[in-house]
């Protein structure tokens, strides 16, 4: 039988205390000898706390960091892109993926795309509106023009990602950080987000006119009493992270070019890295979910794609 306090319950932590577990990856610690079950890798906390049990008896124990030791399957594939890249993929139902700033005042520019109907895209409009909010944290979810979930954004350690500030172009892009034309630079010519995301959406059959409002992970600007917009630097810091859950299979065009209202002086876009990992579908009781009444609906009507 477990080991149990003097409450009768069985002991969670060992005698190092809090943040030990007496089991780690099914298996008791420190030679202690107790029947347990085996672990479930299933990540139920948002919190990147300091744990290394997934115990199928305990909420809260198995964050994305201690999944990710414990069994490293859970893991599809991790890359690193410089500053100035542009990337695409398709995500799966299922998977999420994590955005990490790597080095502090990242920009990633993105959009999302039904892989199985590119006709149906992200939606700012909706997004916005549905939710009530001008910006996505998490607990907010992308929505697509057909109502449905895109992804959701499961966890959060910026708070404020951008979603009117748009895509830099070649002009603006020139005139802010002076010429460097490939010919001259090479690798180290200056790149812009709208002639980046054109460039990935051409592989797919995609182009011009299918770009759309577009999202800025890590950035944030506001609108002041007269209706311009700032841009706040720092809001992202080197580590910072956030994860997309995605509710439908996917195409995600991103660029990590400098927002087009950061006022660094000089061209200076920053690495992220990209991990994805198998998390499986929203809950009953999910918050993205549950946030608001149209987010509930929103995920009805995705998930009777898959009935």
């Amino acid at each position: 039988a477990a080991a149990v306090d003097e409450n009768g319950a069985p002991l969670r932590w060992d005698q190092r205390g809090n943040g030990d577990p007496r089991f780690v990856a099914g298996f008791c610690d420190l030679g202690a000898f107790e029947h347990q079950a085996f672990p479930d890798f299933t990540v139920d906390t948002v919190d990147d706390v300091a744990l290394r049990s997934c115990s199928p008896v305990t909420v809260g124990d198995c964050p994305l960091r201690a999944a990710i030791e414990l069994d490293p399957q859970l893991v599809l594939w991790e890359e690193r892109l410089p500053g100035g890249a542009h990337w695409s993929g398709v995500l799966r139902r299922g998977v999420t993926l994590r955005v990490t700033d790597l080095q502090g005042g990242a920009n990633v520019s993105m959009l999302f795309y039904n892989h199985e109907d590119r006709l149906e895209r992200y939606n700012m409009a909706d997004t916005l509106k549905g939710q009530h909010t001008a910006f996505l944290s998490a607990g907010k979810v992308c929505y697509s023009d057909m109502g449905r979930v895109l992804c959701s954004v499961t966890r959060d350690s910026c708070g404020w990602h951008d979603t009117i500030g748009g895509l830099s172009n070649a002009r603006m892009v020139k005139r802010k950080y002076g010429e460097a034309r490939y010919q001259q630079h090479r690798n180290d010519y200056h790149r812009n987000g709208y002639d980046s995301l054109v460039n990935e959406l051409g592989k797919y059959g995609l182009g011009r006119r299918d770009l759309v409002a577009n999202l800025n992970l890590f950035s944030k600007v506001t609108v002041d009493d007269n209706g311009a917009l700032q841009f706040h630097p720092g809001n992202s810091g080197a580590g910072d992270c956030v994860d997309l859950r995605f509710e439908m299979p996917a195409l995600v065009v991103l660029s990590t070019c400098q927002h087009p209202l950061d006022p660094e002086p000089r061209y200076n876009p920053r690495d992220v890295s990209l991990t994805e990992w198998r998390s499986g579908v929203a809950s009953a009781d999910d918050p993205c979910r549950n946030a608001c009444p149209e987010n509930q609906r929103a995920f009805v009507n995705t998930e009777r794609l898959y009935v």
